[in-house]
């Protein structure tokens, strides 16, 4: 299901899903665009749109990873305001990570 995420266009896009991949979970030790909770980065005249959610609505490290998420946001090049959409539909399930955080999480592929 990894495909169904928006994936950026654009350099700024790029750099914000890039800085993204060092959000880490602290439960599962994996990063947000690997465990597949990165919906969508959408570019507009300098705001990154990121769509994005959490394994459950009671995660309890939620609002530490949304800051994570916004701060990692806003360092990347080009961007000078975050605009963050939580979302719960579609509701995450480990089908929404990739291949290889399912492996080394021991979900099966």
């Amino acid at each position: 299901m990894m495909n169904e995420a928006q994936k950026p266009t654009g350099p700024a896009a790029t750099a914000v899903w890039e800085n993204l991949r060092r959000v880490v979970d602290p439960e599962l030790h994996c990063n947000m665009v690997d465990l597949g909770l990165v919906y969508g980065v959408e570019m507009r005249e300098g705001t990154a749109r990121l769509t994005v959610t959490l394994t459950s609505p009671g995660c309890p490290y939620g609002p530490w990873l949304l800051l994570e998420m916004r701060e990692a946001a806003a360092a990347a090049s080009g961007v000078t305001a975050v605009e963050l959409d939580v979302v719960w539909d579609p509701p995450w399930s480990p089908a929404r990570m990739t291949e290889e955080a399912r492996l080394e999480l021991g979900f099966d592929v």
